[in-house]
């Protein structure tokens, strides 16, 4: 290995193992990552795999049985279980270009369609979108399993057969029969545990309950997979709640699972040694499409210590595009997650449905939340100091008397209480159900536990004072609640979606977009309940969830939709097509709103904007990117030239060469991404950035528009673009220039080209770092 990352690698491996191990004959799981394969065979890149492993053990027999994974198809790599010497000796070897612990992550847990502008309505002479695409596009899918049985995943008969060049299987496995679950529709299915049962011991179904198979319990995997490329399903409804047609964004395309997500105590754990295996496969399997709604919270890692930035970047150079869920550890900034610059990450915002539900107290006094009540409840409405110590909402709090014939009403604010556990609460008390106050950013309705009506703070406040002038409790109904379209601003950022930015490479904006992802009705298998818990004794086969994992496959069921469209578009070109052409208004002509706070979004909250999947299909312009075009920022974090040798696959262009010229450093911000990001700017940088003419006229003249960030200069050369059959592709420069002393605050702008019809717009994100320049000459005048 090259001394720096020899030094980085070695320094960082020591300091993780000294910290979680007592003793150097403590094992855990590692994932040894050797670069892209150079052999044909599997086998002999197995055997080459136990020959390095073995180096490190008494014997071979000792090796193999530490032996998890050996990764053989799509890129070279085995995960085993070490101790902190043999860790550290297989640091040392030269083969090696890095090894982490295998982390567990977790899960970033039919209207939205039609709101995003594809309305699968076939009543004129044009075939809709989601009809004409699709049919030869595979979409793997990452997660919990599926449920077979569900109309989401059932061939249509007018289906054409499985594309040839197809290379996976169904696995079988418990309750889960290949000639029963799989079809032209659910055409793979496979499931990895040995990294689980490793860390948490072996399966067991009845603590578990779940499926040693690809079959799904969580309900997570059923719900993305039907979310990302489900068939048309008629009458889809939660209890008659959000009924309607329900279909993925392609539901043509074909679907393969990869189930790497396992139950735990009813939560998700995902281990990365079971994730990479699944990479492995679904790359050599043949899928167009990964949807990936997992991840772990800040402090991220550095690339190439982390499975799914290992995964992606080998997807990327198989001409596979991989799309993440950005996480939900939001409003706060900097805790975006899957920020590698050849992958997508999506955050989550709303959609224009909402479901009030009306609250009357003695039939003079009524406010409006929401809820997904279907029948009304009627009962005495009491403050939570009558069954709770100091007013908080939470089990512990229960002061053990029962409030049965009583509706609770409890604040997010007392003793910072989640519904979650307002609702165990009030369930515990026995209370007929529960008013939660919370702040206005943060009202989602969800599918709860006990009848729950979500109001503000303001509204609580309200319903408070109201309750405080009666000697005697009043009488409370919560009313079924009703659906309402198209009455409320959308889209608008979900307040907990993860914002940017990006605390390892700042110089590339994520998120890249966003997409629905509160309240979004899909697939749920039938034995699970819809709120996971053992008390809840409701079956379902439509359920509501709300995060980024929901985000994610929207984003990814429309890659499958360009994908069709445009086949040889590499994963770069769909990026840009999905980020020039998204929007930043909502449904009232207004500023998309950052929810979290009452502010006006920016591209830290929503990348370039939401998803525009009619718009993406004709970009007009492209910002396309090789593989090898991500050396720069390979070289930038520290990657020897002999690494990124061992890291790229083999070119047969003679042009894409991987070597870089090391006479100087070439900031982030020169990768062709469709987004430009300076993050420290202290004096003038000029920009270079390539486009690509993909719309039907060859022959083509686009104009530049500029927004400028505050206090910065934008100066763009060439203003006009002029395209023609013997010119597609043309650059052009950006040359910024700050204009003030600035130091800690990001400022945004824009850059947009137009033809008259297409409307191409680049985010600009620029971060003013001058003051201390300034101090320097003030002191150097003295």
């Amino acid at each position: 290995m090259a001394s720096y990352l020899h030094g980085f690698w070695g320094l960082s491996l020591s300091l993780s193992l000294s910290f979680v191990h007592s003793t150097s004959t403590a094992s855990h799981v590692y994932i040894v990552y050797l670069g892209h394969n150079r052999h044909c065979d599997p086998n002999l890149i197995s055997k080459s795999h136990l020959q390095l492993l073995s180096s490190v053990f008494a014997s071979e027999e000792d090796a193999k049985r530490s032996l998890l994974y050996s990764y053989k198809y799509s890129f070279s790599g085995f995960s085993a279980k070490l101790n902190s010497s043999q860790a550290a000796s297989l640091a040392e070897m030269e083969e090696v270009i890095s090894i982490f612990e295998s982390q567990v992550l977790k899960l970033h847990t039919t209207r939205s369609w039609d709101f995003m502008g594809l309305i699968l309505d076939n009543t004129g002479e044009v075939t809709p979108v989601q009809l004409a695409y699709g049919d030869d596009i595979v979409v793997g899918i990452f997660d919990t399993g599926v449920w077979p049985e569900s109309e989401s995943f059932q061939e249509e008969p007018s289906m054409s057969p499985i594309p040839s060049s197809w290379k996976g299987t169904c696995v079988r496995g418990e309750k889960f029969d290949p000639q029963k679950a799989c079809n032209r529709k659910l055409i793979g299915a496979r499931y990895y545990v040995k990294g689980f049962e490793e860390e948490y011991g072996p399966l067991n179904a009845s603590s578990n309950r779940e499926y040693r198979s690809a079959r799904d319990f969580l309900g997570h995997g059923t719900h993305t997979a039907s979310t990302a490329a489900g068939s048309i399903a008629k009458n889809a409804s939660f209890f008659g709640l959000g009924q309607g047609i329900a279909r993925g964004g392609a539901p043509r395309a074909r679907l393969a699972v990869y189930k790497i997500c396992w139950g735990k105590d009813s939560d998700g754990k995902c281990t990365e040694a079971d994730i990479l295996a699944a990479f492995d496969d679904a790359l050599h399997d043949g899928v167009d499409v990964i949807s990936a709604s997992f991840g772990e919270s800040p402090p991220l890692r550095p690339f190439f210590a982390s499975n799914a930035d290992i995964g992606s970047f080998h997807a990327m150079q198989h001409g596979v595009t991989v799309v993440f869920s950005g996480g939900n550890d939001g409003p706060e900034p900097s805790l975006v997650q899957n920020v590698a610059p050849w992958s997508i990450c999506v955050a989550a915002s709303s959609i224009d449905r909402t479901f009030p539900t009306e609250i009357v107290v003695n039939s003079d006094f009524s406010i409006v939340g929401e809820s997904f009540i279907s029948t009304e409840v009627k009962a005495k409405l009491v403050e939570a100091f009558t069954y709770f110590a100091d007013g908080i909402c939470k089990c512990e709090n229960w002061m053990g008397r029962k409030a049965t014939g009583r509706v609770v009403l409890c604040f997010s604010t007392m003793g910072s209480v989640k519904t979650e556990e307002a609702e165990a609460a009030a369930k515990k008390a026995n209370a007929s159900g529960l008013i939660f106050a919370e702040p206005m950013t943060e009202l989602i309705a969800e599918v709860d536990l006990i009848p729950t009506v979500r109001i503000d703070i303001a509204q609580g406040t309200q319903l408070r004072d109201y309750l405080a002038q009666f000697p005697r409790l009043p009488i409370v109904q919560l009313k079924p609640r009703k659906t309402s379209i198209g009455k409320v601003p959308a889209p608008t950022v979900a307040y907990f979606s993860s914002r940017g930015p990006s605390s390892i490479s700042p110089d590339i904006l994520k998120p890249d977009i966003t997409a629905p992802g509160i309240g979004v009705l899909a697939a749920w298998p039938p034995n699970t309940p819809p709120t996971l818990l053992p008390s809840d004794g409701r079956s379902v086969k439509w359920n509501f969830q709300s995060g980024t994992s929901m985000s994610c496959p929207h984003v990814s069921g429309v890659v499958a939709l360009i994908k069709s469209a445009h086949p040889n578009w590499s994963p770069a070109a769909i990026r840009s097509a999905l980020m020039t052409t998204a929007y930043t208004r909502d449904t009232s002509h207004d500023s998309i709103l950052a929810g979290g706070s009452m502010k006006v979004s920016d591209p830290f909250d929503i990348g370039a904007g939401h998803i525009n999947p009619m718009k993406a299909m004709d970009p007009g312009l492209i910002y396309d990117l090789k593989p090898t075009d991500y050396i720069v920022f390979l070289r930038n974090i520290g990657y020897s030239q002999d690494q990124i040798n061992k890291i790229f696959l083999p070119s047969p262009d003679e042009t894409e060469r991987t070597s870089c010229p090391q006479a100087h450093k070439i900031p982030n911000a020169f990768i062709n991404y469709p987004s430009i990001t300076v993050s420290n700017l202290q004096s003038t940088m000029t920009i270079k950035r390539t486009v690509k003419n993909v719309g039907q006229k060859k022959n083509a003249i686009y104009f530049a528009g500029v927004v400028k960030p505050g206090g910065v200069e934008v100066v763009v050369w060439p203003r006009v673009l002029v395209f023609s059959w013997f010119k597609e592709e043309v650059s052009y420069y950006v040359s910024l220039k700050p204009l003030k002393m600035s130091q800690g605050r990001f400022d945004f702008g824009q850059i947009v080209w137009s033809d008259g019809f297409h409307y191409v717009r680049s985010p600009l994100v620029v971060f003013v770092n001058n003051t201390h320049l300034d101090s320097a000459t003030h002191h150097s005048s003295i």
